[in-house]
């Protein structure tokens, strides 16, 4: 396949090259003269393990040359990839001035050139980027229409400075967000014979996907660094704390914990973060992230209440109360503390648990809730029915089945979805219905 690469930095020369080491005729594009010429003589413009060695391997062979040329590079190729940075601006933001500079220059190009080609966007940019921004420049500066003109998507990289040649060819994942299946039909042929799995995503998807993964990458950094401090300063090998943490392969390095849904509580995390943040303090080391974990479950958890309040609507039913299904225990329950903020704001509630009975609660579990719901005895009732009787809203909270069967489709009461109820994706299109974090 014929490919130009715009962006000759970290991400544009190894894929360049790596692309043309896979039997591809690419030409890189640049605006910085001393990068092109160092490609065409055969050198790598970035210090990298393997780079220098592929760069004059395919240079050699004719496989990739470089150039300033925008025109030049989009009538020899049939695919463009956009490779150029997105650094952030003074306040944070994502500066996108480059991706629209690059947009426009090749959508002019196009212009000229005529006949079906595809602009593949690599580079890092937020939800929104490409359709909202990108697409309507390409659209202006080509003077047509894309899936009619020419095929847009978006193909994060997972490169990791180092190791980044290594990583192009053993990839962890590849990720196509496609506005048609040709735009990723062209893409997916470029990485064939590669491993890893291969995810063909809505456009917004594939740019959400490389923040989700950066962010959890600096959050696992952070974690470990925060406990490796605290460890120290209580006299604990943190190196041994984290190889037992890492070997547990069903809870801690797994898929556990990890979709959106309620906030958590019960009887040990919040506790137990308490204790190791008031630890900490006590040490005098200083733990942000673990100490704002217990701050951002509340913002999570008062999410629930303001959708009920964009409801306007005062009669709510709160279908699952205990803080785990199939348990009666209530302390710290996410929801006890959703019913009881509702209950202050003067809502007329009901409460539907199958597994929670007043009168069968039993030590710290009775006290919890007297403590903090005394007034549980008057909201709650033993009939589904009931509650969708009294609701204009409906918090669903668990995935009982008998509740699942009994929640109507369409007419109704309003459905808060706070569990991702199995038919959510369906219920997405019906005006009564309210989804989280989803």
């Amino acid at each position: 396949m014929r490919i130009s690469v715009f962006g000759l930095g970290y991400v544009g020369c190894v894929s360049a090259a790596c692309l043309a080491g896979m039997g591809h005729e690419v030409i890189g594009v640049d605006v910085n003269q001393v990068k092109v010429d160092l490609v065409n003589d055969g050198k790598a413009p970035v210090v990298e393990e393997g780079i220098g060695e592929l760069v004059a391997e395919v240079v050699r062979t004719g496989a990739l040359r470089a150039t300033r040329d925008v025109r030049e590079a989009v009538e020899g190729s049939e695919i463009s990839l956009v490779c150029v940075g997105t650094p952030s601006a003074a306040n944070g933001s994502l500066d996108t001035a480059y991706l629209e500079r690059v947009t426009e220059e090749i959508g002019a190009a196009l212009a000229e050139r005529g006949g079906r080609h595809t602009v593949v966007f690599r580079s890092t940019m937020l939800p929104g980027t490409c359709l909202n921004l990108l697409v309507p420049l390409l659209e202006k500066a080509l003077g047509g229409t894309v899936g009619v003109d020419v095929d847009v998507a978006v193909n994060p990289e997972f490169l990791r400075e180092g190791t980044s040649v290594k990583d192009f060819f053993d990839p962890p994942k590849t990720v196509i967000g496609e506005l048609g299946p040709n735009g990723g039909d062209m893409v997916a042929a470029l990485y064939e014979g590669l491993p890893g799995e291969v995810f063909r995503v809505p456009v917004p998807t594939a740019e959400a996907i490389k923040y989700a993964d950066n962010a959890f990458h600096g959050l696992k950094i952070g974690f470990a660094n925060e406990l490796g401090a605290v460890c120290q300063a209580l006299g604990v090998d943190s190196h041994q704390v984290i190889d037992v943490f890492l070997a547990d392969r069903k809870l801690n390095i797994s898929p556990a914990y990890l979709r959106p849904g309620f906030a958590f509580g019960g009887s040990c995390l919040p506790k137990d973060l308490r204790s190791l943040v008031h630890a900490a303090r006590r040490a005098d080391v200083s733990v942000p992230i673990l100490a704002h974990v217990l701050a951002s479950n509340a913002d999570h958890l008062q999410r629930a209440v303001d959708l009920v309040e964009r409801t306007g609507k005062r009669r709510v039913g709160l279908f699952g109360l205990s803080f785990k299904p199939g348990t009666d225990d209530l302390r710290e329950s996410p929801l006890v503390e959703l019913a009881e903020r509702l209950f202050g704001k003067g809502y007329d509630l009901r409460i539907y648990d199958a597994n929670v009975h007043l009168s069968r609660l039993l030590g710290a579990n009775r006290d919890y809730i007297e403590s903090r719901l005394p007034h549980l005895a008057q909201l709650l009732t033993d009939s589904v029915d009931d509650v969708l009787d009294h609701a204009e809203v409906c918090l669903v909270g668990t995935r009982d089945p008998a509740v699942l069967a009994a929640l109507p489709h369409g007419d109704g009461p309003v459905i808060v979805d706070l569990v991702r109820l199995p038919d959510a994706d369906a219920r997405r299109t019906e005006p009564g219905y309210m989804g989280l974090a989803w």
